[in-house]
C-alpha cells in the first residue's frame, strides 16, 4: 500500500462492504434498493409526463426530485457494486472529481428542489386563491433552472478546490464514495479555510431550506387546523408528514456530516449516515411523497386503462 500511494496519482475508495457475510447481504440489499429506486422514481417520470391532469407546479417539481433521485444514486452504487465484485477499488483523481462534481451539483440542487415543494404547499394551502399567481410556469420554471445553477456552481467550485489539493499522505479514502469531507482529509496542507467555506456552503444549501421548510409548514399545520373540512385536515396533515419525512431521511444526516469539526468526524458514523442520503432517500422518495397520493393512484389508474385500451384496439384490427 505504501508503494502504492508514492507512485500513483489514484485514489482508494476503502468502501462499505466488511470483505464477509455481513458485507455480501449489505451488498445484495442496496443493490435491491437500487433496483426499487430506479423503478419508483422512472415510473413516476414516466407518469406524470403521460398525464395531464399532473401536469401542474407541484408534479412538475416531483419529476425534478424523481430525475435528480435517479442521476443521485446512479452516481454512487454502480461504482460501489463494480468495488466489490471486481475488488478494484481504485478510482482516478479525474473520475473522483467528476463524481464529487455530480454528487454535490445534485445534492445541492434536491435541497433546493425540496424547500420549493415545500413552498408550493405552503401557497396552495395559505394562499389557495393566489396560488396560480404565487406558483405559475413561469415561477416554477425560475425555481428549476435556479435550484441546477446554484448547485453547478457550488459544485464547481469544490471539486476545482479538492482536485487541486496536495496530497502527500496515504491515497486511502475511508469511504464508498469521492466524499469532500474524507477527501480533504488526506491533504497535506492547513485546510481549515476551506472547512469553514463548507459550514458556510452546508448553512446555505441545507439549513437555511430546512429552516424554510419548518417556516412552511408550520403555517400550513396552523391552517390545517382552523378548518371545518376533517377531510381537508386529513388531506393537508398527510401531505405535510410525507414531506416531512423526505427532509429528514436527506436534511438531517446531510447536514450533521458536514457541519460537524474535523476533529468531531468519525468515518464509521460518516458512511453510516451517507446510505441515508444517497441511497435510502431515493429509495422512499416515490413512495412515501409520490405513489401513496390518490391524484397518482388515479393517474396510474386512468394510464393503464389508456395502454389496455389501446392494445385491445390493435388486436381486434383486420
Amino acid at each position: 500500500m505504501e508503494n502504492y500511494n508514492k507512485t500513483s496519482t489514484d485514489f482508494i475508495l476503502l468502501g462499505l462492504f466488511p470483505p464477509s457475510k455481513i458485507g455480501l447481504f449489505t451488498f445484495i440489499l442496496i443493490i435491491l434498493i437500487f433496483l426499487m429506486a430506479w423503478l419508483g422514481n422512472l415510473s413516476m417520470i414516466l407518469l406524470i409526463l403521460l398525464d395531464i391532469h399532473l401536469h401542474i407546479p407541484m408534479y412538475f417539481l416531483l419529476i425534478q426530485l424523481s430525475f435528480i433521485d435517479l442521476n443521485y444514486i446512479s452516481t454512487i452504487v454502480p461504482k460501489m457494486a463494480s468495488d466489490f465484485l471486481f475488488e478494484n477499488k481504485s478510482i482516478s483523481s479525474i473520475e473522483c472529481g467528476i463524481q464529487t462534481f455530480f454528487f454535490l451539483t445534485l445534492g445541492g440542487a434536491e435541497a433546493l428542489i425540496l424547500a420549493s415543494m415545500a413552498y408550493d404547499r405552503y401557497v396552495a394551502v395559505c394562499f389557495s386563491l393566489h396560488y396560480p399567481v404565487r406558483m405559475s410556469k413561469k415561477v416554477c420554471v425560475l425555481m428549476i433552472t435556479g435550484s441546477w445553477i446554484m448547485g453547478s456552481i457550488n459544485s464547481c467550485a469544490h471539486t476545482i478546490y479538492v482536485l487541486h489539493l496536495p496530497y502527500c499522505r496515504s491515497r486511502a479514502i475511508n469511504h464508498f464514495l469521492c466524499d469532500v469531507p474524507a477527501v480533504v482529509n488526506l491533504a497535506c496542507m492547513d485546510t481549515s479555510v476551506y472547512e469553514y467555506t463548507v459550514f458556510v456552503n452546508t448553512v446555505f444549501f441545507l439549513v437555511l431550506p430546512f429552516i424554510g421548510i419548518a417556516y412552511s409548514y408550520g403555517h400550513v399545520l396552523i391552517a390545517v387546523y382552523r378548518m371545518h373540512s376533517a377531510e381537508g385536515r386529513r388531506k393537508a396533515y398527510s401531505t405535510c408528514s410525507t414531506h416531512l419525512t423526505v427532509v429528514t431521511f436527506y436534511y438531517m444526516p446531510f447536514a450533521y456530516t458536514y457541519l460537524r469539526p474535523r476533529s468531531l468526524r468519525s468515518p464509521t458514523e460518516d458512511k453510516v449516515l451517507a446510505v441515508f442520503y444517497t441511497i435510502l432517500t431515493p429509495m422512499l422518495n416515490p413512495i412515501i411523497y409520490s405513489l401513496r397520493k390518490k391524484e397518482v393512484k388515479g393517474a396510474l389508474r386512468r394510464v393503464i386503462h389508456r395502454i389496455y385500451s389501446v392494445k385491445m384496439n390493435t388486436n381486434y384490427l383486420p
